[in-house]
């Protein structure tokens, strides 16, 4: 059987019995240390699916008056799923740990994706984006050793290589070259679907997270920093979120968002090594299973459709939580000079002149990426520095 007849196929939990206490909701927190850094993807992934899942179904209510209560009932039980991963970070994360873990998190995801998709352009789509927020990983390593004195590897567990991508002062485009071809709804195999939604939902996350916390720092070019990359990950959003066909129906992209929650949980509790992690991925698979269910029963109710229209298609393989350093590599070496130019990838020397101008204003003044990795190599153990130099 495949996993999109399991999907069809699997009723989960019904909403009524999907309870929390808040004993559940804030219990005991991933190890910062002890724990494999792939725990910690898997959460900050998680929590950026289930907040897009409350953000997508918040859009939704505003136009459709018959959907507000079931809409309703399911992100009163995604919010309580979001919270309950998001506090399993862990206290002695500093917020600057935490931005690392997260561009981790974009790296491995995307790279993962990159290799998973069956659409040529949308996977290059994919590579493109993973290479900027390599280098985002590398300017962000530089101000945990500025500011903290702290080894970046001590989050990233060896992962994830510190090094430049293309440039951060580079990432900067004109709003029309940030656009895409999107899929065709009709053409696309599932997959694609599921990833153009679990991207977005990935990127928006990290937007978010950096516009949140970035005013909390007293260093000026941390500020600056926040502010420089937060502004990349909203083009990242644009990019992605434009993968998605748009003429799908809200209760089309409904259907997808759900399949791609009981998938991307059905990947994490494959590899997860985390006993009691695991069970909360497991559980949430069937929590997601009955969402799906529900969304399905709906969607026959008010578009009169079969949800296999929508569904229909083989699943490859789970997501692969693991290391994608030579893939990234490879990436790196062929394609650090691509540039965007409309909907199309251009060598460096062919991109146009509104992201050229756009990108000349915004660095006019300095570029706080390069401030911040000055003189900076990583190499291990600076933390037996006195506040960790670079020697």
């Amino acid at each position: 059987m495949s996993m999109i007849d399991t999907l069809l196929d699997n009723k989960g939990t019904p909403l009524e019995k999907q309870t929390f206490t808040w004993r559940e909701l804030a219990s005991r927190p991933i190890s910062k240390l002890d724990d494999d850094a792939f725990t910690r993807v898997r959460v900050i992934l998680m929590n950026g699916v289930e907040s897009d899942a409350l953000r997508l179904k918040h859009f939704g209510a505003r136009f459709n008056k018959a959907l507000q209560l079931p809409l309703a009932q399911i992100r009163r039980v995604e919010h309580h799923q979001m919270t309950a991963i998001n506090w399993l970070l862990s206290s002695d994360h500093s917020p600057l740990e935490t931005t690392v873990a997260y561009e981790q998190t974009a790296i491995e995801i995307t790279a993962a994706v990159a290799q998973n998709e069956p659409d040529p352009y949308q996977a290059q789509t994919y590579r493109f984006g993973l290479l900027e927020d390599f280098d985002h990983l590398y300017r962000y390593a530089a101000m945990l050793d500025r500011l903290e004195g702290k080894d970046a590897n001590n989050i990233l567990q060896g992962y994830t290589d510190i090094i430049p991508g293309r440039p951060t002062s580079e990432h900067h485009r004109a709003p029309e070259d940030d656009l895409r071809d999107s899929y065709e709804k009709d053409n696309a195999a599932l997959i694609t679907k599921i990833h153009a939604a679990l991207i977005t939902g990935a990127e928006y996350q990290t937007h978010d997270y950096y516009m949140n916390i970035g005013p909390l720092f007293a260093d000026p070019v941390a500020r600056a920093l926040y502010a420089e990359i937060a502004s990349v990950e909203e083009q990242h959003v644009t990019q992605y979120g434009s993968l998605q066909d748009p003429s799908e129906s809200f209760m089309e992209k409904w259907l997808v968002h759900e399949a791609m929650e009981v998938y991307t949980y059905a990947s994490c509790a494959e590899q997860e090594d985390n006993p009691r992690i695991k069970a909360l991925w497991e559980r949430f698979v069937d929590y997601e299973l009955g969402h799906l269910n529900l969304a399905c029963e709906l969607f026959k109710q008010h578009e009169r459709r079969d949800p296999a229209e929508v569904l229909g298609g083989q699943l490859p393989k789970m997501i692969q939580f693991k290391s994608q350093r030579d893939f990234v590599r490879e990436t790196l070496s062929r394609e650090i000079d691509l540039r965007a130019h409309g909907v199309d990838y251009v060598p460096k020397d062919k991109e146009g002149r509104a992201s050229l101008d756009y990108r000349s204003r915004l660095n006019g003044e300095g570029v706080p990426a390069n401030v911040v990795s000055a003189g900076y190599t990583w190499k291990p153990g600076t933390e037996l520095n006195p506040a960790g130099e670079q020697r």
